[in-house]
């Protein structure tokens, strides 16, 4: 194999890690766009490696280069397990696991020069992360008669007053990556020349893991002084 097609292999394996991991990026998981294209392109490296890395050893049988690529399934597993969390009865992180699995498949196929094969796989990724999330929202949250699953929150933000239009736009962008959509949002000015941002959103059922998702960005900003929400009757 020549330098150029194992070049070519890299390139096809860390650029479409990395398209799977734009969708990831965007929404704000822990392994996005820069974890998923080095998972695609360590699959990639790895294969080439078994296949091209031990051609003597191999010819002897004193080695097996097909080793070294069958171990990526199991240790990519080993990076899974870090970004899949618990919290209280809920477990978070199992789709983002999986898409790291399935990022290590597409970079091992562009190893082995299996390109067209690689593209589909990433379609297929993208496809299942994009499309079926909303299948999976009106199946998961079909209520049951008399149940009420609608919740509305209301967010209260102080921050300094040159840093008002600011806070309103990252809230704003925060809540693009949920599945909460704003009501209303209210600037109060202070006393203490600080200002008080106000909002409310509602979704299709209450979330507080997401919602505190969303606004722990504001809580890091320099300006923000207090963050606080909470849950209100819809």
């Amino acid at each position: 194999m020549t330098t150029f097609e194992m070049l070519l292999r890299v390139g096809a394996g860390v650029g479409l890690g990395a398209v799977i991991g734009v969708e990831r990026q965007f929404r704000a998981r822990m392994a996005g766009l820069r974890t998923n294209a080095l998972v695609a392109v360590g699959a990639t490296l790895f294969v080439l490696l078994s296949a091209h890395g031990f051609g003597g050893l191999a010819s002897s049988g004193d080695a097996d280069p097909t080793r070294v690529a069958a171990q990526i399934v199991s240790g990519i597993g080993f990076l899974g397990a870090g970004v899949i969390l618990r919290d209280g009865l809920n477990v978070r992180g199992l789709n983002t696991a999986a898409t790291l699995w399935c990022s290590a498949a597409v970079g091992a196929l562009a190893g082995a020069g299996l390109y067209p094969v690689a593209v589909a796989g990433t379609a297929v990724v993208v496809g299942v992360n994009v499309l079926l999330r909303p299948l999976g929202r009106v199946v998961d949250r079909r209520p049951d008669a008399g149940e009420e699953t609608p919740a509305k929150y209301a967010f209260q933000a102080v921050t300094r007053d040159e840093a008002e239009a600011h806070v309103r736009a990252l809230l704003v962008q925060a809540l693009t990556r949920t599945d909460f959509r704003l009501l209303s949002v209210l600037s109060i000015d202070r006393q203490d020349r600080t200002v008080e941002v106000r909002a409310e959103l509602i979704g299709d059922q209450r979330d507080d893991a997401q919602m505190e998702a969303a606004v722990s960005r504001l809580s890091l900003e320099p300006s923000v002084s207090s963050v606080r929400w909470e849950a209100v009757p819809a």
